[in-house]
């Protein structure tokens, strides 16, 4: 079968291979998945990967298959898969692998300890952009039919899930803790994910990112009912003013010298959740007192967030759902830039380096058999 691979640690290395088809059998205890591929989201990740500015080859391999955001279509399953999960089910496969941390063995991998990960697509194991793949299925989660166009969005989705279910998490402290306002910073793919799971909780919606008006991101946040801020035409103290004080702020911009005006601005008793993963060197002059003070006196917090749990897929399958029947249409708006076929490899790197109106990049692999007899359920597989 065909798949998309890079050869790690090679730059523009990417390229169209033939792998082997995996069986249900290759996952041990009878609880193997098999499941075609329809389609995969991709994102800064697989650029980066691409560019071998990392990643690792699964051990006795010398390519990566790429692919990290999936939706699919179970055509077989072992005998000790759950009812949830049938042939036909349409499902999405989550990242993240357990590896030797305590973390791993509870179910909670993306708050491993190791310094080495395993995550599909990017690091030691094989991706989802492939005609067919196998997984464990405590790994695979169902999605209703409805969900069928819109899927591929669950695992981008799950940081944003993840950062505001953490949130509240670390604010059970508080006894009653009722935030009423959320500043998303940055308006790309899970920035934009990020604003509508907020809005989902019943906040009040600002996002501040670096486009001006007009621009198809800024109407996206309008349509949730929020207001967006373009950082050409005012200061984040300057929002904060008129919109604030904020209860949550979340990061999604790759710009780390705006966390620390985010501290500033931050409101008592509130989170500041930080997703993005910066890679450079850029330094910054910051007001290390009024932060600090802010925080002490404030009662206020900072929290990184990595990867998704499986309660966050569980969150996630819900919120689309009630993204579709609160804000019809949304969701498919984020589709910008549909890519034909694994043999396009070339045209996805070309639209996800050059095409800068492109929210998100998704490779088209096949058509769902029908009927697709997904459960109509809300993800409650374990």
């Amino acid at each position: 079968m065909k798949a998309i691979a890079v050869h790690p640690g090679t730059p523009d290395s990417i390229h169209l291979r033939e792998i082997e088809k995996p069986k249900v059998t290759d996952v041990a205890d009878g609880r193997g998945v098999l499941v075609k591929v329809l389609r995969v989201g991709v994102d800064g990740t697989d650029k980066e990967i691409n560019a071998a500015e990392y990643g690792a080859a699964p051990e006795g391999d010398d390519y990566l298959v790429t692919g990290h955001e999936s939706i699919g279509q179970v055509v077989e399953v072992g005998p000790n898969v759950p009812t949830t999960i049938r042939p036909g089910t349409i499902v999405v496969s989550s990242v993240r692998r357990p590896g030797s941390s305590i973390y791993g063995k509870i179910g909670l991998q993306d708050f491993t300890t190791d310094d080495v990960y395993y995550e599909r697509g990017i690091n030691l194991l094989h991706g989802y952009l492939t005609e067919y793949y196998v997984e464990d299925a405590q790994y695979v989660f169902p999605l209703p039919a409805a969900l069928q166009e819109v899927g591929v969005l669950l695992e981008p989705t799950t940081v944003a899930e993840k950062g505001i279910n953490h949130a509240y998490e670390i604010q059970r402290r508080l006894k009653v803790w009722e935030p009423q306002h959320a500043c998303v910073l940055g308006s790309g793919t899970v920035g934009l994910l990020t604003a509508l799971v907020a809005r989902l909780r019943g906040l009040e919606l600002t996002v501040f990112s670096l486009p001006q008006k007009p621009y198809r991101n800024a109407e996206l946040v309008e349509q949730l009912g929020g207001v967006y801020f373009s950082s050409q035409d005012a200061t984040l103290a300057e929002v904060s003013a008129e919109r604030g004080p904020f209860d949550v702020i979340l990061d999604a911009t790759g710009f780390s010298p705006i966390v620390w005006e985010a501290a500033e601005v931050l409101g008592k008793n509130g989170v500041l959740v930080l997703a993005s993963i910066t890679g450079g060197e850029r330094t910054a002059t910051i007001n290390s007192d009024k932060i600090n003070q802010g925080f002490v006196l404030g009662n206020k917090v900072m929290v990184g967030t990595v990867n998704a749990s499986p309660n966050d897929f569980r969150t996630g399958v819900d919120d689309l759902i009630k993204a579709e029947a609160l804000f019809p249409g949304w969701l498919e708006q984020l589709l910008t830039t549909p890519i034909d076929g694994l043999e396009s490899h070339d045209e996805m790197i070309r639209a996800l380096t050059e095409d800068h109106e492109a929210i998100k990049v998704y490779v088209e692999i096949a058509q769902a058999d029908e009927p697709a007899s997904a459960p109509e359920l809300a993800a409650t597989a374990s």
